[in-house]
């Protein structure tokens, strides 16, 4: 038990780095991270030890995600970061850079912007994020070369975002 325990806490900065990602707000992605350690410890019967635990993790956070949707019907809005480079009134040209990426990340499909984190962000393979998603590799593959060409031509203006920009009011 405590070597679960011990490689548990190993992984639990990469799941608060992605339930940020996919939520945009830090007490929401805290609470993610919560219910999946919650679940992953009293579940931890069926890991198997030999196989990876932080794929068998980000598979249940993704899970519990994709409930937490389908429950309550709706998407994340604006990053704290984002907000708090709106009240900025002379960004640097990086924060402005962080800003386009987020605003054209939330651009993406759900299940582009998913392969896409867990690829780039989180650095699983293909197939791990086939098997965290329940996808094959084929699917995975696809998602991810969408993703790309579509996050690329959002940043050049080459297709206009489909999603409203929030702005915050003074």
């Amino acid at each position: 038990m405590s070597y679960f325990l011990n490689e548990l806490e190993q992984c639990i900065p990469a799941l608060r780095r992605y339930a940020h990602s996919l939520l945009y707000k830090q007490d929401e992605a805290d609470d993610l991270v919560q219910d999946c350690l919650e679940r992953a410890i009293k579940k931890q019967a069926l890991w198997q030890q030999g196989t990876s635990l932080r794929a068998w993790l980000f598979t249940m956070q993704h899970n519990l995600y994709i409930n937490q949707l389908k429950k309550l019907g709706r998407q994340p809005l604006m990053t704290e970061e984002t907000e708090q480079l709106t009240h900025n009134h002379e960004p640097h040209k990086s924060d402005i850079l962080i800003r386009d990426i987020d605003f054209c990340m939330r651009q993406l499909p759900e299940n582009q912007r998913q392969v896409l984190l867990l690829v780039t962000i989180q650095g699983f393979s293909y197939k791990e994020v086939g098997r965290i998603i329940d996808a094959p590799l084929g699917t995975v593959m696809s998602r991810l070369s969408r993703a790309r060409k579509t996050l690329q031509a959002l940043m050049n203006g080459e297709i206009p975002p489909t999603k409203p920009v929030l702005r915050s009011v003074k």
